[in-house]
């Protein structure tokens, strides 16, 4: 029998293909992504990924029993891991993370999230947050064997097993705390347009102002 968050990441296999053609990703791949664009989005995505770590921590607020808090704690300990690499990035190429102003198509992925985890329920929460886990998953696996260049340190992050068992983690808590609702499939789904519209947007500096999927 086919699991819940198995069922969601089938049905959304248009965008994780979309994500994976689109420009910007194949860019990172083979290193040809101008250093201005990954620049520009490593800002943003820091701004996203301190958004991230506090829905983790309001899941952590509103688990129902230890097991579910405990793993929320270990996926927001991954956050932190990813938070140091941009870290990273950010000293290597004099990018102030404190000074980034948050783009549209930001806010409307990091509005969305914080929205669901202080109104949702925790399976929601998950249905929310799993996306990008399993995507960033997808990406760096399909990705490892064939990237090169400047970037290949960002592939390498998310091809590892590490960071594979994370997303598993939250989808076990998914499959676990989520009935199989029409409130849970349009928060996956949302996340996952969301996802592309992030990509989009760093493609082409001009288009943060649009958001994925409206």
């Amino acid at each position: 029998m086919t699991s819940l968050s198995a069922g969601l990441w089938a049905g959304s296999a248009d965008l994780a293909a979309a994500a994976l053609a689109h420009p910007f990703v194949t860019g990172i791949a083979d290193g040809t992504l101008p250093r201005e664009r990954f620049a520009g989005y490593v800002a943003q995505d820091a701004f996203f990924l301190e958004a991230f770590a506090r829905a983790y921590a309001l899941g952590v607020a509103h688990s129902r029993d230890r097991a579910a808090l405990e793993a929320f704690a270990d996926l927001l300990a991954g956050v932190r891991e990813e938070l140091r690499l941009h870290d990273g990035y950010a000293a290597q190429w004099g990018i102030d993370l404190a000074a980034v102003t948050p783009a549209p198509a930001t806010l409307a992925y990091t509005d969305f999230l914080l929205a669901t985890a202080a109104l949702g329920d925790v399976g929601e929460v998950a249905a929310a947050m799993a996306p990008c886990m399993r995507l960033y998953a997808h990406l760096g696996r399909a990705l490892a064997s064939r990237a090169t260049g400047p970037y290949r340190e960002w592939v390498d992050t998310y091809a590892d097993p590490g960071f594979a068992e994370l997303a598993a983690t939250l989808e076990a808590l998914l499959d676990r705390l989520a009935a199989d609702t029409p409130a849970v499939r349009r928060a996956y789904r949302r996340a996952m347009e969301l996802e592309l519209g992030f990509f989009s947007a760093a493609w082409d500096p001009a288009a943060w102002g649009t958001v994925g999927g409206q």
